[in-house]
């Protein structure tokens, strides 16, 4: 097969319906497809898309009192240890563990409070401040997002 006959056949497609051409002889294998775009999409659905700003201002700050007020848990020197990461939750290192810490412990700054797995990788996560926890706020297993409260603690 020569350019004058691959030109014949690119001219009898544009000028009929076809949309595919393939042929194979002596060693040589010729597919043609034609763009069909400007008939349609060819029954298939389109993909909705949704556009997102470059730039989102941040949001305008409300004129601040000159007193702070302060919460009951802050007054007593409550302070929440908030989840760093998205996962999944889990009070021990295996589920025929004791769990790591429970109402009423004394932990400090090393002391690992618990795992969150995340894309299959356990992550321990450290008290990073002393104190005595107050309250687990998390069932073992449920999944928590990133800054999503984990146990209160009253800091010593």
């Amino acid at each position: 097969m020569d350019l004058k006959q691959i030109k014949q056949i690119i001219e009898i497609m544009k000028r009929s319906s076809l949309t595919e051409f393939e042929i194979e002889e002596e060693g040589l294998k010729l597919r043609i497809c034609r763009n069909t775009e400007k008939f349609g999409n060819g029954g298939q659905a389109a993909i909705p898309y949704q556009t997102v700003p470059a730039f989102v201002p941040p949001p305008t700050e409300e004129p601040k009192t000159t007193e702070p007020t302060k919460t009951k848990e802050q007054e007593e020197g409550m302070v929440v240890i908030n989840s760093p990461i998205v996962g999944t939750f889990y009070s021990s290192p295996s589920p025929e563990s004791p769990s790591f810490v429970k109402e009423g412990d004394t932990i400090s700054s090393d002391t690992i409070v618990c795992i969150i797995e995340a894309m299959k990788v356990m992550n321990e996560i450290p008290a990073e401040l002393s104190g005595t926890i107050t309250q687990v706020l998390i069932e073992n297993g449920d999944t928590v997002e990133y800054g999503q409260p984990l146990f209160k603690v009253k800091q010593s």
